[in-house]
């Protein structure tokens, strides 16, 4: 290949999680141990025959790995059902963190009753090994669909995706899915080293004549590389090796490489590349260039490493005559990581120039001072623009907390971290709060941020577009945001709503934990409104779930029923007909002679048949009967006149036997049949030849 510039991006080759497998790998075949590998440990024919031929085999299932070796967890990761069969024996554990964050994500929905939905390729490792977290009951939507086709449901959906699939294709399938269902929530789990790839690539692909993407030919995303750089520059090549670098001429080259990519690839192409480099410059030509380049304190330079030492990185400074020197302080400012940690051996850097010394030859560089300087002008941008950054809470400090967002240290202070009050600012550390810059100071190079300016306005939008939208009767689906004596508040996005106590069930119930819990979706709907105190009244009970329409659908007039004694009072006992039902049984049809109270027959929890005489659905009252059961099949008697206590009683179609509460309290009715009975009670003496006669058979 011909050309006068090769440009390698920064973000080429191994990533994170797979450098973390490569190297665990590696490090447990030092230590002399037996392994095998889970499925190929990453998507690179040149590691997996090295692995090979060091007698490291990948095998489909834990059930085929041999009993004298120890299991290897891929970074693509695997279900929750491998663990289980993997059991007792050994294994090393290399899933990338990245992936596992997301294994928690789908496991804790599911088990809240969301579907699950999987943006990327259904036949990936990774994708299938995320599956394997809701028992493979997820939705799987390949990111390059062009037409989504979701099964309808009623549950809420949580959305996630690939870690390697294309930023805007997910974007572009949420924007869709909220679109169509009920209730939404999405999960952004693609990888930053992936988003940094691609955006890089883009970026390279369109300065450049010719691209080139290393990385293996089923690498998913190197796949995504090639699409992303042929997309901008038509010219764009595929390569496993430097075998397969096409011999073409172009002026400028770029070059990336899949998250699978070893440097020693990376490098043995850009040396071929080098090799076949056909430059028409003279000597005197390229002398008189070299040393027209000088080097002055302050200049930002891009290098590619050539040595990776302990304690420092040296950098090839393309066509300078001195290398420079990175010192391990000057790369990151965790001091925990080595060089080796953080960069190897040709990798493209940028670096500030600290100092020159001729003298010695010397070159000092520093990427922790350009970083820096590169964060300012992002922070000075962001807050001119009044951009919304996001980053980590580091840690606590006096009355705030840090936030790292773009290489910079933001104070957030405690009243601006949250917009609700947090008692214990540590809960906030290793969270992401997006925040918005309110004050700088450039001479001291200190930033305030807040997120509470972002949360309210985010919570003013979302109210607007509630009230605006909504209305009595329409239904949400909602989350149990906090429980109170007298009703649960459900989060309806952005705006809470009350459901009373009354409404959360047909039976009576002392706290609405019986019903629910904090963090329960439920179903609710608009019971009633007012906008001016925003104020909200749902509902949650269901018609169809009232007992009393239940009931309607079981029992009528004349039928034979078996119920059981619940209650006794003095005029007759009541008796549960289904859970929340009752019936009365009033005294006089307790037996088929006259007894003095309902106990001298009757039991607490007795079940006994009883025939429905009178039903009055409107007032909620069912009337029955024991004695009818127990009469013979004949004219019944005529009733003495003179019988007080038959004439004195209430008729029974008009007494109240509900048991809902809110149609006839307990208490309430049997204070009021207390007070009518009493008559009866003090009948007067001549009532007492009645009481002796005989029983009419």
């Amino acid at each position: 290949m011909s050309c006068n510039n090769i440009k390698v991006a920064d973000t080429a080759g191994f990533c994170f999680g797979v450098k973390r497998a490569v190297d665990g790998v590696y490090n447990a075949l030092n230590e002399g141990r037996g392994i095998a590998t889970l499925g190929d440990i990453i998507h690179n024919r040149q590691v997996t025959d090295d692995l090979k031929a060091r007698g490291v085999y990948p095998y489909a299932a834990p059930e085929d790995v041999p009993e004298d070796k120890i299991i290897v967890i891929r970074a693509h990761g695997v279900g929750k059902d491998v663990y289980d069969r993997i059991g007792d024996r050994e294994y090393i554990d290399l899933t990338c963190p990245y992936v596992a964050k997301i294994h928690k994500i789908v496991r804790k929905y599911h088990e809240r009753g969301y579907k699950i939905v999987i943006i990327g390729d259904s036949n990936h490792p990774e994708v299938i090994g995320i599956n394997g977290w809701c028992d493979y009951h997820a939705e799987i939507i390949d990111s390059e669909s062009t037409q989504i086709d979701i099964e309808p449901t009623d549950k809420p959906i949580c959305v996630v995706a690939q870690t390697t699939i294309k930023k805007n294709k997910f974007v572009q399938i949420v924007q869709i899915l909220k679109k169509t269902c009920k209730s939404t929530i999405e999960f952004d789990t693609i990888c930053s080293a992936t988003k940094n790839r691609q955006e890089e690539a883009a970026a390279l692909a369109a300065q450049s004549d010719c691209m080139i993407v290393i990385g293996g030919r089923n690498s998913s995303n190197t796949k995504k590389l090639f699409e992303i750089s042929k997309c901008v520059c038509p010219c764009t090549y595929h390569v496993e090796t430097a075998d397969e670098v096409p011999q073409i001429q172009y002026k400028k080259i770029g070059v990336t490489a899949g998250a699978s990519t070893p440097a020693r690839t990376i490098r043995e192409v850009v040396k071929a590349m080098s090799e076949n480099l056909k430059n028409e410059e003279s000597f005197a030509e390229l002398f008189e260039t070299y040393e027209q380049k000088t080097l002055n304190n302050g200049d930002i330079l891009e290098g590619q490493i050539v040595e990776v030492r302990k304690n420092e990185v040296i950098v090839d400074l393309g066509g300078f005559k001195y290398n420079g020197q990175l010192a391990a302080d000057q790369i990151t400012d965790d001091p925990s990581l080595e060089p080796s940690d953080v960069v190897k051996e040709g990798d493209t850097i940028r670096v500030y120039v600290v100092g020159v010394n001729d003298a010695e030859g010397k070159v000092v560089l520093s990427r922790k001072k350009l970083i820096a300087m590169e964060s300012w002008n992002k922070i000075k941008a962001a807050y001119e623009s009044g951009e919304i950054m996001e980053g980590e809470v580091t840690r606590t400090v006096r009355g705030g907390v840090l936030v790292s967002a773009d290489g910079s240290q933001i104070f957030v202070p405690a009243r601006q971290a949250s917009d609700r009050y947090v008692s214990d600012l540590e809960s906030l550390v290793g969270t992401t709060l997006k925040i918005k810059l309110i004050d700088i100071d450039e001479k001291k190079k200190r930033v305030v941020g807040s997120a509470r300016v972002i949360l309210e306005a985010e919570r003013k939008a979302k109210e607007d577009a509630f009230w605006a939208d909504a209305e009595v009767g329409k239904a949400y689906s909602g989350v149990v945001k906090s429980l109170t004596s007298f009703g649960a508040f459900v989060d309806l996005g952005g705006i809470d709503g009350l459901v009373h106590i009354s409404e959360l069930s047909w039976n009576k119930i002392k706290h609405p934990s019986e019903v629910c819990a904090v963090g329960d979706v439920m179903d609710v709907y608009i019971k009633n409104l007012d906008p001016e105190k925003k104020k909200i009244s749902l509902g949650f009970k269901k018609i169809e779930d009232n007992p009393w329409v239940i009931v309607q659908n079981k029992i009528s007039v004349g039928d034979v029923i078996k119920v059981k004694i619940v209650r006794m009072m003095p005029f007759g006992a009541f008796a549960e007909i289904i859970p929340s039902v009752d019936g009365l049984i009033h005294i006089s049809q307790i037996a088929d002679r006259r007894i003095g109270k309902p106990e001298d027959v009757l039991s607490i929890g007795q079940e006994v048949e009883a025939k429905v005489t009178d039903i009055n659905w409107e007032a909620k009252k069912i009337s029955l009967s024991i004695r009818a059961l127990l009469q013979k099949e004949e004219k019944p008697e005529p009733v003495e006149e003179e019988t007080p206590a038959e004439d004195d009683v209430q008729p029974e179609s008009e007494l109240v036997y509900s048991t809902d509460p809110e149609v006839n309290p307990d208490s309430e009715y049997a204070q009021e049949e207390s007070e009518e009975e009493a008559p009866v009670e003090e009948a007067p003496a001549e009532e007492a030849p009645v009481e002796e006669a005989p029983v009419e058979e």
